[in-house]
């Protein structure tokens, strides 16, 4: 069940805190919508992880797409495309 409190609930910031915990965010709302939420940080750092993880899957179904329509240059062909000798 999501903890929902007023955002004037953090002038006890230690009181609100203690309801943070890893998988149990805390919602803050300003004048009955939501503004702000307090996170575990254990689980941010696991949340952007995931989410670096999904990015890179995206880039390389991209990648794999690209050589299947596109190929794919030589060795000779890229050293020269970027001017290096091999």
């Amino acid at each position: 069940m999501p903890v929902i409190k007023p955002i004037s609930d953090l002038r006890n910031y230690t009181e609100v805190t203690r309801d943070v915990s890893y998988g149990n965010r805390v919602y803050l709302t300003k004048n009955g919508h939501g503004d702000i939420t307090m996170i575990d940080m254990q689980e941010l750092d696991d949340i952007e992880k995931e989410l670096a993880l999904y990015k890179f899957k995206y880039e390389m179904a991209i990648a794999e797409q690209s050589i299947k329509t596109e190929g794919t240059v030589s060795e000779d062909e890229l050293a020269k495309e970027l001017g290096v000798k091999l």
